[in-house]
């Protein structure tokens, strides 16, 4: 199974633009694609510093739903600082 990791760094005065943004696309993500998981995971922050992202997800063709993914963040791309980066690893296990 192939899993999709996209990390990128958040502006500190945009995370709560963000976090609602991402989770609002993920939902609408999971329920357009049957059998999808999608997570939210953040580096701990640092005061005053950017924060590092990573979305992750499951359970789909996500290889395929890669440029879907990166379509829906590209209404919120504002928010980010930074490149989003766009990782798909296949379990080994």
């Amino acid at each position: 199974m192939r899993e999709l990791f996209i990390y990128y760094r958040v502006r500190p005065a945009s995370t709560a633009r963000a976090l609602d943004a991402v989770r609002t696309m993920q939902e609408a993500l999971r329920t357009r694609h049957a059998g999808l998981q999608a997570r939210l995971l953040r580096r701990p922050p640092v005061a005053g510093e950017s924060e590092t992202w990573m979305e992750t997800y499951a359970g789909a063709d996500v290889a395929a739903l890669a440029t879907v993914i990166e379509g829906a963040a590209a209404e919120w791309a504002g928010l980010v600082d930074g490149a989003r980066h766009v990782e798909v690893f296949e379990s080994l296990s």
